[in-house]
């Protein structure tokens, strides 16, 4: 079963291209949450980049490898899993100038490919995710952003 989860965000008074430019800085990731135990980026072409990803869940590790290509023009990040644990993961950034704020939309959809355990492991998951995200954001982005919505779901695909 497939898990879905959508995580909002404002940045007062700032600068979408310099939340871009930091949300895509995946290396960093680690040194705001103990959950991301390592991000290894690798140039992929033009706009792509490979990363690989070991991230601490329950009491192992998820590891996968994802093509991420950043749109700086949209400010959009787009994520597909090309190898790992996950059966399936992928998912989008995008960053929104709004006025004098920023709007940042992380979406992404997820399978464990677990189905046995799908009622105990997914809601755990998408809880450690969604706590993750937002340790992650205030790292990169500052104590004053404003996490304004979160949605967490395993039944039909968010917009």
């Amino acid at each position: 079963m497939t898990c879905h989860v959508r995580i909002e965000a404002i940045v007062p008074d700032g600068d979408a291209t310099h939340v871009f430019d930091r949300v895509q800085d995946y290396e960093r990731y680690t040194e705001h949450t103990a959950t991301v135990r390592s991000v290894t980026v690798t140039p992929d072409g033009p706009d792509t980049v490979r990363s690989a990803w070991e991230v601490r869940f329950r009491s192992g590790l998820l590891r996968w490898t994802e093509r991420d290509v950043m749109d700086p023009v949209a400010r959009r990040i787009t994520f597909d899993q090309l190898t790992g644990d996950f059966a399936s993961f992928a998912g989008t950034w995008d960053i929104t100038q709004t006025g004098t704020d920023v709007s940042v939309l992380f979406t992404c959809e997820f399978d464990l490919g677990i189905p046995s355990l799908e009622p105990i492991i997914n809601p755990v998951a998408m809880r450690a995710l969604d706590e993750s995200m937002g340790l992650i954001l205030r790292g990169l982005l500052g104590e004053g952003i404003r996490l304004t919505g979160s949605r967490r779901d395993t039944a039909a695909a968010m917009p």
